[in-house]
């Protein structure tokens, strides 16, 4: 059984930062790329940011760009977000999602296998 655990949300103010954390157990994640999706009351759920197995390739949603990173440790079968600059539109259940993909990232949800339960981020303004 796989699982992902999301951890880091929280409430905080517009300008502050917060990192999320996605802790993956129950098999070992071989050539798995990673992703943060969010979504918030009303919208549909929307990419954030990928990581390629290797970590040596990211993408981002031009919304975040330049204010969050996404990171991942292969010892800790762990993958972070790393959120600068909040603003309240970043307001959202943050999930992180595991899929097979040896080389490059995946941008569309559909092309994951795995997710977490989702972790609260609300940014006041």
């Amino acid at each position: 059984q796989v699982q992902l655990v999301e951890s880091g949300g929280g409430l905080v103010q517009a300008g502050g930062s917060l990192r999320l954390s996605c802790a993956a157990s129950g098999r070992t994640f071989s050539s798995y790329a990673m992703g943060w999706f969010r979504q918030a009351p009303g919208k549909e759920r929307e990419f954030v940011a990928a990581i390629a197995w290797s970590g040596d390739s990211t993408d981002y949603a031009d919304s975040v760009k330049a204010r969050f990173t996404i990171s991942r440790d292969h010892a800790k079968n762990t993958v972070y977000l790393q959120m600068n600059s909040l603003k309240p539109e970043d307001t959202a259940v943050y999930y992180c999602a595991a899929g097979p993909r040896p080389i490059g990232t995946m941008m569309r949800g559909e092309e994951y296998f795995y997710w977490g339960q989702g972790t609260q981020v609300t940014v006041s303004p």
